[in-house]
């Protein structure tokens, strides 16, 4: 890294300019490029107020200390001082750090361009830096803080999802759930998955869970995440209720065939609601008595051992925010969602979407019997128009 020019520097160069030191002699004694020390006099000089400009000002050493015609002169005259050089030079500095690097037309143009994606459809930021065809001149911090000053007239910090923590829980009624000693559990504990994938390194595996609008809902939302490809599948179900899960799953098996169904779901991993209390229904094949997937719990308390379907979830609340009931949504609302999602580009993924993915490794036929569809980038829409 070159060094920055100091007040040291600055009071030996005042002092060579007086003595009429040639331009490459001071940049000599300072161990700096001639242009360097150029630059530096030229843009931090001071001057009178006249109007008319000397033609010799425009050339090193671009003052006029060492002019012969300087006392009769009635043209602006220059000086350079190493005090008021300094002080420019940190004014410079704390004002670079201020402010916005864009001129009108660029504010409008990029302000037009974010609201259609923010505003209207309420794409995630690294979706829209990585599907954008001419490339912002700023960083996504540096667009955070231009949201955060105001600078672009039609978006607001609130259009920027991350930009505010969510609200402490309240603690409701306590909801019921599978205890840790009940039967079921035996052999499907958490230890029982991390002894099973230490023997089968390369199973797919499927994370399980669900999403609630209001408390007093009747109905809920059934995710299932892909690990691998971190495409979710998305059904509705009535709250609570562990038939609807096994309905579900038996969907599933009738669409995919059994052979897929194996192949797809081979582990899940789950977490102790109670929805999630009938994992025999969802195992087996009861015509055969054979057993076609596993199904695993996490620890209580310890939402981080599915840390994948937790975290994508936030996409659900980017179009249904928390609070909001989801006894007003039907199948295709949740099909729509599901595809907005599952086309957002993801910086773990290197910028491909989930559906790219998951298509890539199990095809079209697959893709069409779980409802999943490509959207283009610019018509990914995560707002709760969608819904409507």
């Amino acid at each position: 890294m070159k060094e920055r020019i100091t007040i040291e520097n600055r009071i030996i160069i005042e002092e060579l300019l007086r003595l009429n030191f040639k331009l490459n002699d001071i940049a000599h004694a300072l161990s700096k490029h001639p242009s360097t020390i150029s630059r530096e006099i030229k843009n931090r000089r001071t001057h009178n107020n006249k109007a008319i400009i000397c033609s010799k000002t425009n050339r090193y050493p671009f003052i006029c200390y060492n002019c012969a015609k300087k006392y009769n002169c009635n043209m602006r005259k220059y000086y350079y001082n190493y005090k008021t050089a300094n002080d420019n030079y940190l004014h410079t500095m704390s004002n670079s750090r201020r402010g916005i690097d864009m001129d009108i037309d660029q504010i409008e143009y990029w302000n037009d361009y974010f609201r259609d994606k923010l505003k209207d459809k309420n794409q995630p930021i690294s979706h829209i830096f990585n599907s954008m065809d001419s490339k912002f001149p700023k960083s996504i911090q540096t667009f955070y803080n231009y949201i955060h000053k105001g600078y672009f007239p039609s978006l607001h910090d609130e259009m920027l999802s991350r930009s505010f923590s969510y609200k402490v829980r309240v603690k409701k009624d306590k909801i019921k759930t599978i205890t840790k000693d009940n039967i079921i559990k035996n052999g499907r504990k958490y230890s029982d998955f991390e002894k099973y994938i230490k023997k089968h390194p390369n199973v797919n595996i499927v994370e399980m869970d669900t999403v609630i609008g209001k408390l007093e809902d009747t109905k809920c939302i059934l995710t299932l995440y892909f690990r691998k490809s971190k495409l979710m599948l998305m059904f509705l179900i009535n709250k609570y209720n562990p038939d609807n899960v096994v309905k579900v799953f038996n969907y599933l098996k009738h669409n995919l065939g059994l052979k897929t169904f194996k192949t797809i779901f081979e582990v899940i991993l789950t977490d102790n609601g109670w929805e999630f209390s009938k994992p025999d229904d969802i195992e087996y094949n009861y015509k055969t008595n054979e057993k076609l997937i596993n199904i695993f719990y996490t620890e209580s308390y310890s939402s981080w051992q599915k840390g994948g379907i937790e975290r994508n979830h936030e996409f659900i609340r980017y179009i249904i925010p928390k609070g909001i009931t989801f006894d007003n949504l039907t199948k295709k609302n949740v099909i729509d969602m599901m595809n907005n999602i599952n086309n957002v580009r993801r910086k773990t993924l290197d910028y491909h979407t989930p559906y790219d993915l998951f298509y890539e490794q199990y095809g079209e036929d697959i893709c069409e019997s779980l409802h999943l569809k490509f959207i283009p980038k610019d018509e990914v829409n995560l707002s709760y128009k969608i819904l409507k």
